[in-house]
């Protein structure tokens, strides 16, 4: 030995981080069942064939699971934040009436783990085979001293593709259209600084079964839209409800119009406990309130999409007025 550094010893073992390119690989390969990429999973960039396309149109997305992590990590639910951050993205390119195609993660640790990483990967792929998406490749980034311990850092990217004439055009909206929204699996990755301040108050306020219960991943909505396709409909406009609700979620939607929605209360488990500490009308703005996701169609075209995935329910009409108003079922 020289007596001078090495990578290794600066914490960043390059070694391990290849060994993890094998561990993963049959991850990889299931994401490869019905699509693939052009040219081999392992080069520097991904590279996909869009001849099979007439007009095709390259929608992007991204995003990451926020503060939930904190609590996935605590619990070692590591396969629960892989499936929160595909379906973050996943979710939001579907909005568009596209297809997604590719998705890359970044994952930054202060130290390789690759166990953890491992199962993060293989809770992506999970979500990623259900949605016949590939996973084209991703960055692990070790970063000690930079990332701390006990601590992972997210972020998904998602590319996707459309037939020009596909698209979803929300400017097609028209009073008399109809909200359908379909459940959500909980309060998936929304809303969770608000849980944690929660917790420092009342630590002990949910049971080990309930905070499971809250933790559940964010529910993938490809079957929805599937089955809408195969309905033979195309809505005007399909919302994935995220970070403000359903308010903020369908407001980017309507141009000098808004929609007064009705749903009935929560019941996810735990939810209860958790809305007594939160205020009445901020949760309409935090949480998605029991819907992950709204499709707006013709009045005419909803039985036809209320069977879709789960099954949908009719939470209000588009409307001549500013805004969304929601309020709980009497």
């Amino acid at each position: 030995m020289s007596g001078k550094l090495t990578y290794k010893q600066s914490g960043v073992d390059t070694k391990e981080a290849a060994a993890l390119v094998g561990d993963i690989s049959s991850h990889v390969k299931r994401t490869q069942n019905k699509r693939n990429l052009f040219g081999a999973f392992g080069l520097f960039a991904a590279a996909y064939d869009l001849s099979d396309w007439n007009e095709p149109v390259i929608v992007t997305g991204c995003d990451g699971v926020g503060t939930k992590i904190e609590l996935l990590l605590e619990r070692g639910l590591y396969e629960i934040a892989g499936k929160d951050l595909v379906a973050m993205s996943v979710n939001d390119i579907l909005t568009t009436g596209g297809d997604p195609l590719l998705f890359l993660d970044y994952i930054g640790v202060p130290k390789l783990d690759k166990e953890a990483i491992t199962r993060l990967i293989a809770g992506m792929a999970d979500y990623l085979e259900a949605c016949n998406c590939i996973l084209a490749g991703g960055e692990t980034a070790e970063m000690p001293g930079i990332v701390p311990e006990g601590t992972i850092e997210l972020a998904g990217f998602c590319m996707g593709c459309s037939e020009k004439n596909d698209l979803i055009d929300p400017s097609t909206i028209e009073v008399g259209d109809v909200l359908v929204g379909y459940p959500s699996d909980g309060i998936h990755a929304n809303g969770w600084s608000l849980v944690r301040r929660v917790l420092e108050e009342k630590p002990d306020l949910f049971t080990e079964e309930e905070m499971q219960a809250l933790l559940k991943p964010t529910r993938l909505y490809h079957d929805v839209v599937n089955d809408t396709r195969k309905a033979g409909v195309k809505p005007k406009a399909m919302a994935h409800i995220t970070g403000g609700g359903l308010p903020e979620n369908l407001e980017r939607l309507f141009q000098g119009m808004g929609a007064n929605i009705e749903i009935p209360e929560p019941t996810h488990t735990g939810l209860s406990k958790l809305f007594e500490f939160v205020d009445s009308e901020n949760r309409f703005h935090t949480f998605n309130m029991g819907f992950g996701w709204v499709s707006i169609v013709k009045p005419e075209e909803v039985d036809k999409i209320l069977n879709c995935g789960n099954g949908g329910t009719v939470i209000g009409e588009v409307r001549q007025l500013e805004g969304v108003e929601v309020s709980i079922k009497a």
